[in-house]
């Protein structure tokens, strides 16, 4: 849904708790209070996730059409594939020509736009046939304004003084709040999603703005789809209290925000810092968070990567797959695609000559073969060495057992000196992306191209 309000409840949460924390230093967090306690199937511990965009990713606009395209992406080293809502879209106060995804007919009948449930079943089997696991985006907040239920179960639904049904936020006028107090609704969304694990063999979901939902729910949901099938479950939110019981991974829009931030200009690089202190604050221990340059609403509403970071596009994405957690590709991202996508129309992506799959892969496989770099308890210990206000240059080190990892970025347009401090003074690099060699000594006084990132594995 359109980040401009997500942003807002964001802010919001973010502000109450260092508002808290002022207060009171003492005061216990989820992070000192508990730890995940679930254990994070072994298949996600390198993982990098893709989402899917069925309509834009081909001309067909199908799902197989894009079942063809799955093999590539398993060459690309794609291991979680998140399918963008596909069941039926509303008709009733529908946006645009095709209407939004999120506004959801009925939850479980597939989009005949986009095939059908055979369709989607062939596209599971085949991601597992590749070694890859499948989450489908579940809507949970809200519904079409002609989803069956709201015919045949008006009480689920919530009204205003007058008993009028309402759209959970204004500008969301093609959907309508579902009410979380009314346990027959409750129970009936379990039964749904339980449905698409049956019927087709998904591996998990990913959960749209988890944070308008009850965490209680969430928790029951996550407990319900355990005893059917273990699963992986994505919170779009970022909230420390969904990773306690019911999320695997959750969002990082603080550090989007601050990425589009530091690339404008308007904050240091410390930003960083300070959003990767928080979370190790306020996460219970083995969160993992999802990083990413850009997604469906992001393109869409904010910009592309292209308009948001400029030449430094490629910086951030680095930055994305070397910080701790998972990173997220967007469909048309391989490509270098540089276009707002439509939201509510047919808007094909141009895949011209996959422009950045290289790259991709390149970093796809640093990613699965250097465990410094593994998601949450798997991987390595995470330790800033330059950060400073007055400095665009950030590093960092990523090390577990023998594996160590030094990642410096430019994050500015123009050339920068700086003084890394590596503890090994005898210590000896190779840079990952241009096999160019590095000494302790060499970061000790280096100057920096525009946008430059290294990233340093120990010898």
């Amino acid at each position: 849904m359109r980040t401009t309000i997500k942003f807002m409840i964001i802010i919001a949460f973010l502000l109450s708790l260092f508002g808290c924390n002022n207060r009171n230093e003492n005061k216990k967090n989820i992070a000192t209070e508990s730890t995940y306690d679930k254990v994070l199937p072994e298949w996600a511990k390198n993982a990098v996730i893709y989402e899917v965009n069925v309509r834009q990713h081909t001309a067909e606009g199908t799902l197989n059409a894009f079942s063809k395209d799955i093999p590539r992406l398993k060459e690309m080293g794609i291991d979680i594939l998140w399918i963008m809502p596909i069941q039926e879209i509303g008709v009733l106060n529908r946006k645009g020509s095709a209407g939004s995804y999120y506004s959801i007919r009925d939850y479980r009948k597939v989009n005949p736009e986009f095939g059908n449930l055979d369709d989607f079943k062939n596209l599971v089997k085949i991601a597992h046939e590749n070694g890859m696991y499948v989450i489908l985006d579940w809507v949970a907040n809200h519904t079409a304004w002609d989803h069956v239920w709201m015919s045949e179960h008006p009480d689920f639904y919530t009204k205003d003084s007058l008993g009028n049904n309402i759209p959970p936020v204004e500008d969301w006028a093609d959907v309508v709040d579902l009410n979380y107090d009314n346990k027959d609704m409750r129970l009936a969304m379990i039964e749904d999603m339980k449905y698409w694990i049956t019927e087709t063999d998904i591996d998990g979901f990913r959960c749209d703005v988890a944070e308008m939902v009850p965490t209680d729910f969430w928790n029951e949901v996550r407990e319900e789809l355990d005893k059917v099938k273990p699963v992986f479950m994505l919170a779009e939110a970022e909230q420390p209290e969904h990773h306690i019981s019911a999320f695997d991974m959750s969002y990082s829009w603080w550090l989007l925000h601050g990425m589009n931030q530091i690339a404008k200009g308007e904050k240091p690089v410390t930003e960083i810092d300070t959003i990767m202190k928080w979370e190790a604050k306020n996460f219970p221990e083995g969160s993992i968070k999802m990083r990413f340059t850009t997604n469906h609403d992001e393109n869409s509403w904010n910009g592309t990567e292209f308009e948001r970071y400029g030449e430094g596009a490629l910086c951030f994405s680095v930055l994305c797959y070397t910080l701790p957690g998972m990173p997220l590709l967007y469909s048309g991202q391989d490509a270098g695609f540089d276009k707002r996508l439509k939201f509510f129309d047919k808007d094909t992506i141009i895949w011209g000559d996959y422009k950045f799959q290289d790259f991709y892969t390149k970093l796809n496989k640093l990613k699965k073969s250097n465990i410094a770099l593994w998601n949450g308890i798997y991987g390595g210990d995470f330790e800033i060495i330059h950060s400073k206000k007055k400095s665009p240059v950030f590093a960092f080190v990523r090390k577990k057992s023998e594996n160590e990892i030094v990642a410096v970025f430019n994050f500015s347009d123009k050339k920068a000196k700086a003084e890394i401090k590596i503890k090994d003074k005898n210590a000896n690099y190779i840079d990952y992306m241009t096999d160019e060699k590095y000494t302790a000594a060499d970061l000790k006084n280096i100057e920096f191209d525009a946008w430059q990132y290294l990233v340093l594995i120990k010898q």
